[in-house]
């Protein structure tokens, strides 16, 4: 079964709208665990707007699933990861200025600097993915890198998923052959949600782990978290 890791950046951005300690991010990861999911993702990005260094840090003494860290490898990012060791690091070139991540890295162009960073981890004993685009060249550029994984970046089958779902995930079932082909861990993640993770599952079955974050805590603010992330397991038997 296709792992579902819940990331709770969305959950942060509500306590620091007003200050304090409410929601906790920390109790709101341990129910997530406790309804069903598989593993936490986070996302801390150098100005803290949602998720914070220190919740990190917190959350590690807690998670007892898969703890996933995604963010820029710039220093402080670096330091932090290599403090926590969590069990896998998600590398995603997102500038500081985005207010989501909208790209996947080119793996061609900075390849010397990935294969670096990667190794680095490693030697951590963190399982790496890398964040990218559906293009089977880069993903065949991340095997030669040495990452564990690849990341699918699947916002533009999720905006295109209504009007023509078979013609959205053509690409995507080509490059998670090509990463299941050479040997790759298979990833997936941005705007998965109720209406279009099911045929995603569905086409591409040797996917490993899926993070969604935005449209569980949307979705909760409805259903109530025990509920969605039972409806979400449901999509991904």
């Amino acid at each position: 079964m296709t792992k579902l890791s819940v990331n709770i950046n969305k959950v942060a951005t509500i306590r620091n709208a007003r200050g304090g300690n409410f929601p906790d991010v920390v109790k709101f990861a341990i129910d997530c665990e406790k309804f069903g999911a598989q593993g936490i993702t986070v996302h801390p990005r150098p100005d803290e707007r949602h998720i914070r260094y220190a919740d990190v840090r917190e959350l590690k003494k807690v998670v007892t699933t898969e703890f996933n860290i995604e963010g820029n490898p710039v220093p402080s990012f670096v330091k932090l990861v290599t403090e926590v060791v969590p069990t896998q690091v998600t590398l995603v070139p997102d500038a500081e200025n985005v207010l989501t991540s909208n790209a996947g890295w080119d793996t061609v162009k900075h390849f010397d600097f990935l294969k670096d960073t990667v190794a680095m981890f490693q030697s951590y004993g963190i399982r790496v993915s890398i964040f990218i685009d559906p293009d089977p060249l880069r993903i065949e550029k991340a095997k030669e890198i040495g990452t564990d994984r690849v990341e699918l970046y699947t916002e533009s089958y999720a905006s295109h998923y209504a009007e023509n779902r078979e013609q959205a995930i053509v690409k995507f079932v080509e490059a998670a052959q090509v990463a299941h082909n050479v040997g790759l861990g298979l990833n997936a993640g941005h705007d998965l949600n109720l209406d279009n993770l099911e045929y995603f599952k569905r086409r591409i079955p040797f996917l490993d782990e899926v993070s969604i974050g935005h449209a569980v805590i949307s979705d909760a603010l409805y259903l109530g978290i025990h509920e969605t992330i039972r409806q979400y397991l449901n999509c991904l038997k």
